[in-house]
């Protein structure tokens, strides 16, 4: 059962959600909350798979509790999935590198959203390559950003790995590609991922454009 966190300070919304949610066997709405503050207590409290939170919230908005969900070691087991009204903007890449592992609108098709949930709670990144692209080349590539800290730390292999997670490769085609084995290709992520400190896949993701590994291609 994936246990879902909703988090929003429209009651409408998160009513709706809920509604669409509960209806799914392997899905549960465990609780909700109405701004960042509430979030991180019922996070712990109920510890679920995945936290599907507005970015826009009073007296803690919803890339402040991602960030505190993301430090915090009791609950490496939350997938934060940031909900936002505009696609692609700021916010949302703020919320990739505070620790969120993707983004979807909230006029998602339903299918889309209860697919989205499904990903998120297998610990996968919701990050289309075309989007990251666009994300990336928006909001990255246009300003210097800091020297990033564990890239020498990378073997080759690993480096290799990063940049085609980046691409938004699963394992398995990782694997096809390199000709190695699917375990292989996890392990090369995993370790990868332990040497940057990345909390999942959606921050590799992050990392990569970054320092430059992957470079955004031009539209």
């Amino acid at each position: 059962m994936i246990r879902v966190l909703l988090v929003d300070d429209q009651a409408l919304i998160r009513g709706g959600f809920r509604a669409l949610l509960s209806a799914e066997d392997d899905i549960e709405v465990v609780a909700e909350a109405a701004n960042g503050e509430q979030a991180i207590a019922l996070a712990l409290e109920h510890r679920p798979a995945v936290a599907l939170v507005d970015v826009q919230m009073p007296v803690m908005d919803g890339i402040e509790a991602t960030r505190r969900i993301a430090a915090d070691e009791r609950l490496s087991g939350v997938h934060v999935v940031i909900l936002t009204n505009y696609g692609l903007d700021e916010y949302v890449y703020t919320a990739l590198r505070a620790g969120a592992c993707g983004f979807m609108v909230k006029d998602t098709e339903p299918d889309d959203l209860l697919q989205g949930v499904r990903i998120a709670a297998r610990g996968d990144a919701l990050l289309s390559p075309a989007i990251t692209r666009k994300l990336i080349g928006e909001y990255v590539s246009r300003r210097p950003q800091p020297a990033p800290v564990g890239l020498d730390a990378l073997t080759n292999r690993e480096r290799e790995v990063t940049a085609l997670v980046a691409r938004g490769l699963s394992n398995d085609e990782i694997a096809a590609g390199m000709s190695i084995s699917p375990a292989t290709a996890k392990t090369h992520v995993s370790r990868a991922m332990t040497k940057l400190r990345a909390r999942d896949r959606a921050q590799l993701v992050v990392f990569a454009y970054e320092s430059g590994l992957v470079v955004p291609r031009s539209r």
